[in-house]
């Protein structure tokens, strides 16, 4: 039988199979498929991700796979953004759609639209017009308005996005891109995903499709509940998922300490990684939005309820954040000076603000990564600085 897990042991569970223990080799397209997905609210946000996760991961890589088509920025788990491979764009996109339709209705403003809106309709001129060519999502609202003039464009393209798979694409999402939000149907983008990923109108084939989730879930986040993985994804009813994929789990004990209250084991996959809580772990730097966050119904994997209730905006948005010793225990910001208008040369200076006291050995790994990390995220600069401020 297993050791019973306790939080750490759990924390370096997840870490390991989220290539935060260390890093990969496989580059970044396997690693996005690896953690299913990356969050991509801000354009920039994977990239942090993936230098934190891909060893000699350079910005051009990722921009070349967004060029290439190979991955895809697209609404999906949770309803949010994500950057994601064309294959799995191509399921996940499906299977969450239920997600997408209840928060057609979850707004009052928009809940009120829906009864003035003809949505089978809607779904077919907005897929008709960005079809043609990549729409902005300004210019989508303006066109279905024209069919429905009393409801606000803003709505009637939300309501596009919910009921169709869309694509932003590039340049939205590369490196050193700027652009509006500008969607395509992901058929459209990626034909040969879509065709490959078969008629998921099929009983037996979404079935087997929502089996393969769970497992993949369970291998890139696990151990843990079935409240886990509908919190990861948004979906409900996975209980009998998990019940029809049974005899490929195990339950591994968990410890009361570890949070889960009366649930004394955790689904897990025979042969994922449970390294153990004392197996070092690096200090990594994350994006605002990173998954390793949101994942779990409870959110204190890697960072303790106080903090993550202090670092919260009311929006639920979550700041950049530093791993030490596997948990978040300081924020990042890149402050820039120089350049523009005022000339001179553009510096960089990463500062990291501990939530915690850290020992002598800690900081200097916070200012030894972190001196990494500006060359990478603030690679337009001329100069770069770390300041990690006291605490």
């Amino acid at each position: 039988m297993d050791d019973v897990l306790d939080e750490r042991a759990l924390n370096r569970a997840l870490l390991a199979r989220q290539h935060l223990l260390t890093r990969s080799t496989d580059g970044p397209e396997r690693v996005a498929s690896d953690v299913v997905g990356l969050q991509a609210q801000n354009p920039w946000s994977p990239f942090v991700g993936l230098w934190s996760r891909v060893e000699g991961f350079t910005t051009g890589a990722l921009d070349d796979l967004l060029l290439a088509r190979r991955v895809v920025r697209i609404a999906v788990m949770r309803s949010t953004v994500h950057l994601v491979t064309a294959d799995d764009a191509a399921v996940l996109a499906d299977l969450v759609r239920p997600v997408l339709h209840r928060e057609l209705r979850a707004n009052p403003q928009r809940r009120a639209a829906c009864d003035v809106v003809d949505l089978p309709q809607l779904a077919a001129r907005a897929a008709a017009y960005v079809t043609e060519e990549p729409r902005t999502t300004v210019q989508l609202g303006a066109h279905l308005a024209a069919t429905w003039p009393q409801v606000d464009p803003k709505d009637l393209a939300a309501f596009a996005r919910a009921l169709l798979p869309l694509v932003q694409v590039p340049p939205r999402g590369l490196w050193r891109g700027s652009a509006a939000p500008t969607l395509t149907p992901l058929d459209a983008w990626t034909p040969a995903a879509v065709a490959g990923a078969g008629d998921l109108t099929d009983p037996d084939v979404r079935r087997r499709a929502e089996d393969d989730l769970l497992l993949r879930y369970l291998r890139a986040y696990g151990p843990a509940t079935v409240a886990d993985a509908q919190a990861w994804s948004g979906l409900r009813g996975l209980a009998a998922v998990a019940d029809r994929v049974r005899d490929r789990l195990v339950e591994v004990p968990v410890a009361p300490s570890a949070g889960y209250g009366r649930t004394r084991t955790l689904l897990d996959l025979p042969d994922a990684p449970r390294p153990g809580g004392e197996h070092p772990a690096p200090v990594r730097y994350l994006a605002d939005y990173d998954d390793v966050w949101l994942a779990h119904a409870r959110r204190e994997r890697v960072i303790d309820d106080g903090h993550r209730r202090a670092l919260q905006t009311p929006n639920g948005r979550t700041p950049a954040a530093v791993l030490v010793d596997g948990r978040v225990r300081a924020t990042w910001a890149v402050e820039r000076t120089g350049g523009g208008r005022s000339g001179g040369r553009r510096i960089a200076t990463l500062v990291v603000t501990p939530l915690e006291t850290l020992t002598a050995t800690e900081r200097r790994a916070v200012e030894d990564e972190g001196q990494r990390f500006v060359r990478f995220v603030a690679d337009d600069a001329d100069d770069h600085a770390t300041t990690l401020l006291p605490r």
